[in-house]
């Protein structure tokens, strides 16, 4: 199984005059811009950080995840929250690919484990020796305030962690602070069952 993001986070939807506020920066001055790349960094650094531990996607992207075999009758997609399905293409052993027409597939929205289901039968056979191919839009929104309030206050928090230790010598503990952990609380997902049905 492997997830690829294919189209990422533009620079422009970043909050980074946000995060010159909540670093209390000053504006005005000749060289105002000059922190805007790592201030960008440890942005991007914050959102992966907290995306990977949530299980959720804070802005929406597309991605693209091959996978061998369905593991159950719905397969749980490995992001949420997904807004659409694009396309499921088989791939066989020679890599000829057959892209599914819609009607053979339906997403069952979920905000933590959202599913991918056969419309009216079971998923499409994956062919011996094959792949599939899934493409799908995942993310809250394509603004920074189509984020929930409390996950775009724990990535500034983060961002600003980094940025202020940036020239720490591992002097820090590790793992993510007290204040985001109690941000991000909420949406984590739990899984059971080994990662199985839920």
């Amino acid at each position: 199984m492997m997830l690829t993001e294919t189209t990422p986070v533009p620079s422009l939807a970043l909050p980074v005059e946000e995060m010159k506020d909540h670093l209390r920066m000053g504006s005005g001055f000749a060289d105002d811009g000059l922190q805007d790349g790592l201030i960008e960094a440890y942005l991007r650094a914050a959102m992966a950080a907290i995306e990977g531990r949530i299980g959720k996607m804070l802005f929406q992207r597309r991605f693209l995840w091959v996978l061998e075999c369905w593991r159950d009758a719905e397969q749980a997609l490995p992001v949420a929250p997904v807004v659409d399905v694009v396309s499921v293409t088989l791939v066989d052993a020679e890599a000829g690919e057959v892209v599914m027409p819609a009607g053979a597939y339906r997403l069952i929205p979920d905000l933590h484990r959202p599913r991918l289901a056969g419309k009216g039968a079971s998923l499409p056979t994956i062919p011996s020796e094959g792949l599939v191919k899934v493409v799908f839009d995942a993310g809250f929104g394509t603004a920074w305030t189509d984020i929930p309030v409390d996950l775009r206050q724990a990535v500034l928090l983060l961002a600003g962690e980094y940025y202020e230790h940036r020239h720490d010598d591992a002097a820090q503990a590790a793992g993510l602070p007290f204040g985001v952990v109690t941000l991000i609380e909420r949406w984590r997902t739990v899984r059971i069952l080994g990662g199985g049905k839920t």
